[in-house]
């Protein structure tokens, strides 16, 4: 039996069921799959029920996995597998973490709009998140489609942000939330870096806005009115008619593309109810500039970082 396609919205969020995603798998499916997520770019698979290392393996069939940044930091404690990000509520000792929490006050960040590892130079092409318990209320995962925004921008505004260059940094949107505790070793290996504020996706050719709150400058454009075109982006974006909001049940697996969707999770009471999470994530082919025909990160970005 071929896998079975499902659209929750149109040309945006499908289920996929009939395939078990801890095998390996046919080839037929894994074309399937693939074109799948050309088509949608968010993919929900329900009821799989995976290992950390098969959910690892299934991840790479989208490219190779990326460096978990929790690395950076040799006092970090892995509750999971470090190939893995433990996106949890949990301490390494598997307790609800406290209200004082490091990592409570550091994921607070995701529940901004942004897009994975975009504060990376080379960022991510995928991530899948499998849930192993959820909340009972709240907790729930908000997708934003940035290939229909960028459609629906008027046709100046297209012509205005065509060929700009963004900065990226973690230590940008982690300021907006109150978060400033960074190591050395973590700062010394994110610095800003440059991301095409549109991208063109390979596989359907379609244009894409690509932005987030680890946003801090556009290249050559005056630090406010840089920012307030990015807010005024991001407004145009996470409109209600480009979402898709995940409601998650245990043993989800939610595949989506990070070159053409924004995501935020949603506020629950992280200090009474256990939600436990797992990311792969997958790295692009290049940097986004590089991508673009820029080549290395031009003079003007290079300074800047």
């Amino acid at each position: 039996m071929t896998i079975t396609i499902m659209p929750v919205t149109p040309g945006f969020a499908a289920e996929i069921a009939d395939v078990d995603v801890a095998r390996p798998l046919a080839a037929a499916d894994a074309a399937a799959i693939m074109q799948a997520f050309a088509d949608y770019a968010v993919l929900i698979f329900p009821e799989q029920i995976l290992t950390q290392e098969q959910q690892l393996r299934f991840a790479e069939y989208f490219g190779p996995l990326e460096h978990n940044l929790l690395g950076y930091n040799p006092d970090a404690e892995f509750r999971v597998n470090p190939a893995l990000v433990d996106i949890s509520n949990l301490t390494p000792g598997n307790e609800i973490w406290s209200a004082d929490s490091r990592m409570r006050q550091f994921y607070l960040g995701n529940q901004m709009w942004h897009t994975d590892s975009s504060f990376k130079y080379l960022p991510a092409r995928a991530s899948m998140l499998y849930a192993h318990s959820v909340a009972p209320i709240g907790g729930h995962t908000e997708f934003a489609d940035m290939r229909a925004a960028y459609d629906s921008l008027p046709i100046a505004v297209q012509h205005r942000i065509a060929g700009l260059v963004a900065m990226h940094a973690l230590a940008y949107s982690r300021a907006k939330s109150g978060f400033t505790a960074f190591t050395e070793a973590e700062r010394k290996h994110l610095p800003p870096v440059p991301q095409m504020l549109v991208r063109t996706v390979p596989e359907s050719g379609r244009q894409s806005l690509y932005i987030a709150a680890h946003i801090g400058a556009i290249v050559d454009m005056e630090t406010e009115a840089a920012m307030a075109l990015v807010e005024e982006l991001m407004a145009h974006a996470t409109q209600r008619q480009f979402l898709y909001v995940h409601r998650w049940r245990v043993r989800d697996l939610v595949l989506w593309d990070n070159r053409c969707t924004m995501h935020r999770g949603t506020h629950y009471d992280d200090l009474r109810y256990v939600r436990e999470m797992h990311r792969a994530t997958v790295a692009d082919v290049a940097n986004t500039c590089e991508q673009a025909g820029m080549g290395a990160a031009p003079a003007s970005v290079a300074a800047r970082s």
